[in-house]
């Protein structure tokens, strides 16, 4: 609390300082990085009434007092973590959390300096482009970052990034391996249908996918992106060597996507990140407020939108592309037949992984998933929407059958018994009391079967059927005293009847021999040395 103290009356001399040094209140906000009402506050005090204040409010909680403790886990495990980036995993964690990104800024700075957690920084320089008007222009470039999974492996994973240059509205994609020149083609026509248009012109870096040659400014493309070119009527512009001012908006955008999404982020699979990039993008890539614009991207977009060329119709049939944003898009069926949708894993039936590698899933307006096998198949699986995380949704319908097999495993059972209906009787009744153990009382009480006569087994079932003895465990505590009983019983019938005789007769002279006993009295004087 001493410190939260000095750091008000630190604030408080800097204000009035500025103040005297020719800056307007609003100079002051921007400088100190606090708000103009907090100037306000600030400059009506004097000194003591400042005193008072402080005094009166040291004890105060701040708005993100209660996330203390996990922004600063997130700190001491990233200290170049941004303070942006910190307010973005606050939303995606904290849906419900509404807060300024000021607020979050300053709490930040104020932890990082009460805890110690200095933050790296690399200056970079820039050189003012004049804005591009409505509709004009569009930026692409490809990423690539290297994340953690669950289990500490590393992944390498690669995106295409696109803006328009104007509204700085977003649009990415991501694979978990190289991009193919189709890869690059598919992904133009989901940005293009997510944007709902084409720019008058497209920007590219140099790279291999789109571009084989300058030529001296005639541009050789490869031979598929030629084709869609042409078939898009697109008008294409590629940047020189060593001139990244030309495409700077999206290489800001890439920097962007590395360091605000996908740094510190861990791996889940393809189709969970993706999924969760989207999110990102409505959340804080596409509504932020832009550092340049000081507007909201999105907000932009809405007039950007009206200057762009319409698509024409769709040519998924001729290059057999799949939309990635739309309501109907493709997912990956997982080995344990299920698909990813908003971090949460939905089931397909049985036997779809085999059977399909992708599936196409569709939502509707009363806030249910449908799973097709083909675009306008039939629905193989539909299941309600939840909102949380990491949870299994699954329809009943779709596990493994697994009465079938149960029940082949009784009759097997049951077939190693004198009395099969007594036999049933005992295994339905243990199938009723224990069904998640069935499987494992089978095996037991088999085991029990394949060591043991029939007859000591017939005996105890019947006599577990009669005591109303229902379990693997009783049955074998059953045939393992009827072995015993026998033992004594056949031991005993011997003695009485005089039954052992010799092997050999002359082992007949040996059984009747008395063995000689010494007397005690031999024996201590062994041990007192007088022998």
């Amino acid at each position: 609390m001493e410190v939260e103290k000095v750091e008000k009356w630190e604030m408080y001399m800097e204000i009035h300082q500025l103040l005297k040094q020719g800056f307007s209140k609003t100079k002051i906000a921007e400088k100190l990085d606090i708000s103009r009402t907090t100037v306000y506050r600030y400059l009506k005090r004097n000194p003591e009434t400042m005193s008072k204040w402080v005094k009166k409010t040291k004890v105060r909680k701040k708005k993100l007092d209660p996330y203390k403790d996990k922004i600063l886990s997130w700190l001491f495990e990233h200290p170049d973590m941004s303070a942006a980036q910190v307010l973005d995993w606050l939303q995606e964690n904290y849906p419900s959390l509404e807060v300024a990104e000021s607020t979050v800024r300053l709490y930040v700075r104020e932890l990082r300096k009460e805890y110690d957690i200095p933050k790296e920084a690399t200056a970079r320089e820039y050189e003012a482009v004049p804005e591009v008007p409505l509709g004009k222009q569009m930026q692409v470039d490809f990423g690539e970052t290297e994340q953690l999974t669950p289990d500490r492996n590393k992944v390498k994973l690669r995106f295409i990034a696109f803006v328009l240059a104007n509204s700085r509205q977003k649009y990415k994609e991501w694979l978990d391996r190289p991009f193919t020149t189709r890869d690059v083609i598919r992904a133009h026509e989901n940005a293009f249908r997510y944007y709902g248009g084409i720019s008058d012109e497209l920007v590219y870096d140099q790279d291999a996918l789109i571009l084989v040659s300058e030529n001296g400014g005639d541009l050789i493309l490869t031979r598929e992106f030629q084709a869609y070119k042409e078939e898009r009527k697109l008008i294409i512009h590629m940047c020189r060597k060593a001139d990244p001012e030309s495409k700077g908006k999206i290489e800001n955008v890439v920097k962007y996507v590395k360091q605000n999404f996908a740094k510190h982020r861990v791996y889940h699979g393809l189709d969970a990140w993706n999924e969760t990039g989207w999110k990102w993008l409505e959340r804080t890539g596409n509504y932020k407020i832009h550092n340049t614009i000081k507007k909201r991207p999105v907000e932009v977009f809405a007039l950007e939108k009206q200057h762009l060329r319409p698509i024409s119709s769709p040519i998924e049939n001729y290059y057999c592309f799949d939309s990635n944003y739309e309501t109907s898009i493709t997912r990956s069926v997982r080995k344990d037949n299920t698909i990813w949708y908003q971090s949460n894993r939905y089931s397909v039936p049985i036997g779809t992984f085999n059977k399909l590698k992708q599936v196409y899933i569709e939502t509707t307006d009363d806030g249910y998933l449908l799973i097709k096998e083909t675009k306008k198949g039939v629905i193989i699986a539909k299941h309600s929407i939840v909102s949380g995380k990491g949870e299994l949704i699954q329809d009943s319908n779709h596990k493994r059958d697994r009465t079938k097999g149960i029940d082949t495993y009784i009759e097997t059972v049951i077939s190693n018994f004198s009395d099969r209906y007594k036999a049933k009787v005992f295994l339905d009744r243990i199938k009723n009391e224990r069904p998640r153990y069935i499987r494992d009382q089978l095996q037991m009480i088999l085991k029990q079967i394949k060591q043991n006569d029939e007859r000591i087994l017939d005996m105890a079932l019947e006599e577990c059927v009669d005591r109303q003895l229902f379990s693997a465990t009783e049955f074998i505590d059953m045939v393992q005293y009827l072995n015993r009983q026998g033992e004594v019983t056949v031991t005993e019938k011997l003695k009485k009847n005089n039954d052992i005789k010799p092997i050999r007769p002359w082992n007949e002279s040996v059984l009747q021999t008395d063995i000689y006993k010494r007397d005690i009295k031999e024996y201590v004087s062994v041990l007192e040395g007088d022998l």
